[in-house]
């Protein structure tokens, strides 16, 4: 078997980890879980971290557990929240673990017939027949408050400059989480939990619980945060989170996050989003220092992570819908495209619209270009830019006595007006 924590540390994976867990790993196939809130009907790169993390530990020979927080998503976690979340019913949750579980296949055998199979598992069905008055007897008891109020994600909400303090409710989340390790190490012989680093109070709460209730040992790893070079949010675009939902971000959009991350944060990023050998990453990066201009590192990235969660189809799609924007796309591409990719592609391209009658009656091309498209200011501009070879409609070149009509819809909806290499015009059939 491959050493899981030797691997996580060349990838920069590793924030924090309890004395043990090499030792514990040596052992044989050992059980690890990671929790995921179903706050959503979708995973977004933010989660990919300690998915990765999963995925490396089953590579390595280990059993890996995912717990679908049904129960821990009603309450919602503290750690980094300067405010309680909404709770989210039942039905909500249950609709967004399966959404989610079917994301994970993605990246886990949960089908394997090896002892090593990945579990996916659900919390709210060991705390739903729970009694409060069980939970604090049960568990409660074993925990002073003492050691709860100590931990950082308490602290920093209870100093927090809104001074709103927190409820019982979320006071009570570690008291929730460690309990599913309990649950986990006597039902599964599991006896290590990863997450992020802002988890290691969480994590930390259930391994003492293990203790203190069974006297036996369980173990703590967690990653880093990640972080921009430039500060920003991890994830986060103008248009907000990063999904592996292909309704949610388009496999194009995702691509196109990979492929334009700055040189830094790609040689960070293909160590810890790919399954790369460190051979390959190595010889990679020094190939990419070289000729940076090839950006060699963050297009290795986008097909690796585009192929992983979508598909070789949609990376290769994505690829030639790339080439549209930057002059090597033709208008056969351009035909190929679905309507989605073709909207992702040309998301805040301005649009005009036009009636279909107006267009069954066919349009001269000067006439579409300036009055319709309002690609430009006048008919002479329009004409000046045709005898410069500089107008083309749906990517071909067009002389100023086209007539245009039905036959140019792109999707039987779209027409794409380009004026030179950069400026591009949508008109919609209403």
């Amino acid at each position: 078997m491959k050493d899981f924590v030797e691997e996580l540390k060349w990838r920069g994976m590793i924030h924090d980890q309890m004395p043990g867990v090499v030792d514990y790993l040596k052992e044989g196939m050992g059980t690890a879980y990671v929790g995921i809130d179903p706050t959503a009907d979708s995973l977004h790169i933010g989660h990919l971290v300690s998915v990765m993390m999963l995925k490396h530990f089953q590579v390595c020979g280990h059993k890996p557990i995912v717990v679908m927080g049904g129960a821990t998503g009603m309450i919602g976690d503290p750690s980094g929240k300067s405010e309680e979340r909404n709770l989210l019913d039942e039905e909500t949750l249950r609709h967004n673990q399966e959404s989610i579980k079917e994301q994970l296949k993605s990246f886990l055998d949960f089908d394997s017939s090896e002892t090593n199979a990945a579990l996916m598992t659900n919390n709210y069905d060991w705390m739903k027949d729970f009694s409060f008055l069980s939970f604090i007897r049960d568990v409660g008891k074993h925990l002073t408050v003492n050691y709860m109020m100590a931990k950082d994600s308490v602290k920093k909400r209870l100093s927090g400059e809104a001074n709103e303090g927190m409820s019982f409710t979320e006071f009570t989340y570690q008291l929730v989480q460690g309990y599913d390790f309990l649950h986990l190490y006597q039902n599964y012989n599991c006896r290590l939990q990863m997450g992020g680093s802002d988890q290691w109070g969480n994590i930390t709460t259930g391994t003492e619980l293990i203790r203190r209730k069974t006297g036996g040992s369980a173990f703590a790893l967690t990653c880093p945060l990640i972080t921009k070079a430039d500060g920003g949010k991890f994830g986060k675009t103008e248009t907000g989170n990063i999904w592996l939902d292909p309704a949610k971000t388009s496999p194009y959009a995702f691509y196109q996050f990979w492929l334009n991350t700055s040189d830094e944060d790609a040689e960070k990023y293909i160590k810890i989003f790919t399954l790369l050998d460190q051979e390959t990453i190595e010889k990679l990066t020094a190939r990419h220092r070289e000729e940076p201009h090839m950006r060699l590192l963050q297009k290795s990235l986008a097909e690796e992570l585009t192929i992983m969660v979508h598909s070789e189809e949609e990376y290769n799609s994505a690829v030639e819908a790339s080439q549209i924007l930057f002059g090597k796309g033709t208008a056969d591409t351009l035909q190929k495209l679905s309507e989605s990719m073709f909207l992702s592609i040309f998301e805040g391209v301005p649009l005009e619209e036009i009636s279909r009658a107006q267009l069954e009656a066919g349009i001269p091309v000067l006439e579409f270009a300036s009055d319709i498209a309002k690609a430009f200011t006048s008919r002479g501009e329009a004409r000046r830019m045709v005898k410069d070879n500089g107008l083309s409609i749906n990517k071909e070149k067009v002389g100023e006595d086209l007539i245009i009509g039905t036959q140019h819809l792109l999707n039987n909806r779209y027409i794409l007006v380009q004026k030179g290499k950069k400026n591009f015009y949508i008109v919609r059939v209403a």
